[in-house]
C-alpha cells in the first residue's frame, strides 16, 4: 500500500526495473548523468516494497511485468490514498499484434502509463522520466492540500459553536484579508515601478555625465586646432593681396567656423557652454519663432501651438532654446516624409523624479511619425548619434537640446512609438516674472589698437601660441611668448606687460592659478583669460574684471578683446 507517512529523501527517487541484459545500467547511468535521483530494482516483490517506502516514478521493461505475477503490485496501486497515481515509464518493444493488444491490457491495468517503444534516445528518455516525475510533485502538493485541510477541519471539529462562527464571518474576514493583500501588492508594484525608474534614470544620467565629460574634453582640443587655423587663415587674409590666395583663405575660415558650430553643439550637450539664463516668457518665445518652424516644417505639416496659463515664465536662454525648438522641427518633419502633425504643448507639470523638487514647465514637441525603437531611444541623446544618412545630420542637434536643458536646471526627455510617433519633452524651472524688461546693450566697435603695447601670451600649445603671437605682432604689439604658468611668472617678474593673455587649461599651474598670482603680486595688470573648453563657474569665481576670449576666435575678436583691456588700464 502506498502511504502519505514515508521517508521526504525517497520521494523524488525514480525505481527502474529492466531485467534484460544490462538495459538497466545503461538507464541509470544515463539518468543520474541527467542529475535524476535513480535506484535500481531487481525484482517486482521488491518494486512493491521500495515503491511502499516512498518514490516518485518508476521505470520498467516491459519484459519485468510479463514474467512475473503482478497481483501483489496491482494490489498495492488500488490501495492508493485518493491523492496518488503513481506514475510509470514503460519501455516496449515493436511486436505482432496479438502480443501488442495482451500488453496494453497489461498495461491499462497500471492506470498512470507513459510508453515509450524501443529503441530510444537520451533525450526522450530523460523527458519522460521528468514528466512522470513532475507528475508526482503535483500529486505531494495536492496531498499536502490535502493534509492542511484534514487538519483544519479536525481543528474546526471539536467546538461546533466556533465553526458556525467562523462560518458566518469567513465570507468578510476572506474580503478583509483580500483587500488588505491587494492594497499591499499595489503598494510594492508601485515601490518596485518607482524604484526601476529611479535606477534607469540614474543610469542614464551616469552615463550622459561620462559622455559630456568625454565630448567637452574633444572640444578644447578640438577648438585649440581651430583656433590656429582660424588666425593663419585671417592672417593670410590681412596681408595677402592675390585674389585666389585670399579666395582660398576665405574657405578655410569659413570652414572653421562651421567647425565652431559644432565644438559649440558640444559644449552645450557638455554643460560647459555659458548660457544667457533669464526670466524668458513661454508664449512670447514661442510666438517668436513660429513663424521659423511653420518655414521649416513646410506645407505638408500640421503645425499648432498650444500654451497652457499656468505656463509663463522660465528661467531660460531665449536663443538656444529656438535653436533647440527648431531641431526638434526638424527632426520631427524628416520623420514624417508623407506629411503629419506637429503640435507644441508648454503647461506646468509634476517634475520626473530625477528632477530636483521645484516647479517645472513641461514643453512638449510631439509628431505623428515613424517614432523609435527602444535601442534608438536608448541612444538619442548622445553627441554624433544619428538614424539619417549620410551628409543629412551630424547627430549632436538632441545632444544640444539635452545639454542646454541640463544646464539651464531641467531636463529633457523622448518617449515614442514605432508608427505612432515620437514627444520629446523640454524641462525648465518656472522663473518669477522681472520687474522691468531687460535692456540688451549694443556691441560697441574695436577700439584704435594701441600699437607698441607689451602683450605677454601665456599658452601650453606650442602651435596655439604662435598663431597667437603672429596675430598679435601683425596687429603692432610687442610679445611675450611663455609655454606655461611658472614661466609667464618668471616673465612678469622679469618685466611687466601692459596685458597678459592666457590660456586657462595647462599642465601644472592653471591659467585661473596664474590669474589670482598675478593679481596679488601686479595689481591693475590686465588679463584675457582664452579657453577653448572649461567648467566656467571655476573661470566666473577668478575672472574678476578680465575679459574671457573663447575659442576658436577671430582676428577681429583677438583684436577688440585686446583693445578693450589695454583701453580699461588707461581709463
Amino acid at each position: 500500500m502506498l502511504r502519505h507517512k514515508v521517508s521526504a529523501s525517497f520521494e523524488e527517487r525514480l525505481l527502474v526495473l529492466a531485467p534484460r541484459g544490462r538495459d538497466q545500467d545503461v538507464i541509470l547511468r544515463v539518468l543520474q548523468a541527467q542529475g535524476i535521483v535513480c535506484e535500481g530494482i531487481d525484482t517486482l516483490a521488491a518494486l512493491v516494497d521500495a515503491m511502499a517506502a516512498g518514490a516518485g516514478a518508476a521505470l520498467l521493461a516491459e519484459e519485468a511485468l510479463r514474467s512475473a505475477d503482478i497481483a501483489s503490485l496491482i494490489g498495492a496501486l488500488e490501495a492508493q490514498e485518493a491523492w496518488s497515481d503513481f506514475p510509470f515509464v514503460i519501455l516496449v518493444s515493436s511486436e505482432n499484434v496479438k502480443a501488442r493488444q495482451e500488453s496494453n491490457v497489461l498495461l491499462a491495468r497500471l492506470g498512470n502509463v507513459i510508453m515509450l517503444e524501443r529503441p530510444l534516445n537520451t533525450e526522450t528518455l530523460h523527458s519522460a522520466t521528468l514528466a512522470a516525475l513532475r507528475g508526482r510533485r503535483r500529486q505531494y502538493a495536492a496531498r499536502d492540500v490535502l493534509l492542511d485541510l484534514s487538519r483544519t477541519a479536525d481543528s474546526l471539529h471539536g467546538s461546533k459553536a466556533e465553526l458556525v462562527r467562523l462560518n458566518e464571518t469567513l465570507e468578510s474576514r476572506i474580503d478583509e484579508r483580500t483587500r488588505a493583500l491587494a492594497l499591499a501588492n499595489d503598494r510594492l508594484m508601485t515601490e518596485a515601478f518607482e524604484r526601476e525608474r529611479v535606477q534607469q534614470a540614474l543610469m542614464q544620467f551616469q552615463k550622459m555625465e561620462a559622455v559630456g565629460q568625454l565630448t567637452g574634453g574633444i572640444a578644447h582640443d578640438f577648438n585649440n586646432l581651430l583656433n590656429v587655423v582660424q588666425g593663419s587663415m585671417d592672417l593670410i587674409l590681412m596681408m595677402s593681396q592675390d585674389a585666389t590666395t585670399r579666395r582660398r583663405a576665405e574657405v578655410a575660415r569659413k570652414a572653421c567656423q562651421q567647425g565652431a558650430k559644432l565644438t559649440s553643439q558640444l559644449l552645450a550637450f557638455s554643460r560647459n557652454q555659458r548660457l544667457d539664463l533669464k526670466p524668458t516668457a513661454v508664449p512670447a518665445m514661442l510666438a517668436g519663432v513660429r513663424e521659423l518652424l511653420a518655414t521649416s516644417l513646410g506645407s505638408s505639416v500640421q503645425f499648432s501651438i498650444d500654451v497652457e496659463d499656468s505656463a509663463h515664465w522660465v528661467m531660460a536662454d531665449t536663443n538656444q532654446m529656438e535653436m533647440a525648438l527648431i531641431n526638434l522641427a526638424i527632426n520631427a518633419r524628416d520623420a514624417m516624409p508623407g506629411g503629419g502633425q506637429l503640435r507644441i504643448h508648454a503647461a506646468r507639470a509634476v517634475p520626473p523624479v530625477e528632477l530636483n523638487a521645484g516647479e517645472y514647465v513641461r514643453i512638449a514637441v510631439t509628431d505623428t511619425g515613424e517614432g523609435m525603437s527602444p535601442a534608438v531611444m536608448a541612444k538619442v541623446f548622445e553627441p554624433f548619434f544619428t538614424t539619417k544618412g549620410v551628409g543629412k545630420g551630424t547627430g549632436l542637434g538632441l545632444s544640444q537640446v539635452y545639454g542646454m536643458a541640463q544646464q539651464s536646471g531641467g531636463s529633457a526627455r523622448v518617449t515614442s512609438t514605432q508608427g505612432e510617433g515620437t514627444t520629446v519633452e523640454i524641462w525648465l524651472r518656472v522663473a518669477a516674472a522681472p520687474a522691468r524688461a531687460v535692456q540688451v546693450e549694443a556691441r560697441s566697435g574695436p577700439r584704435r589698437s594701441q600699437t607698441g603695447a607689451r602683450i605677454l601670451v601665456v599658452e601650453d600649445d606650442s602651435l596655439v601660441r604662435q598663431s597667437m603671437v603672429e596675430s598679435l605682432e601683425a596687429l603692432g604689439y610687442l610679445v611675450t611668448p611663455a609655454g606655461d604658468g611658472e614661466a609667464g611668472l618668471r616673465e612678469l617678474q622679469r618685466e611687466r606687460p601692459h596685458l597678459m593673455i592666457t590660456d586657462y587649461l595647462m599642465p601644472g599651474m592653471t591659467g585661473a592659478e596664474l590669474v589670482q598670482r598675478a593679481s596679488v603680486d601686479y595689481p591693475g595688470l590686465p588679463m584675457i583669460i582664452s579657453t577653448g573648453y572649461a567648467d566656467m563657474e571655476a573661470v566666473d569665481k577668478v575672472i574678476g574684471s578680465n575679459y574671457v576670449l573663447r575659442k576658436p576666435f577671430e582676428l577681429s575678436e583677438l583684436a577688440n578683446s585686446v583693445d578693450k583691456a589695454l583701453h580699461r588700464m588707461h581709463t
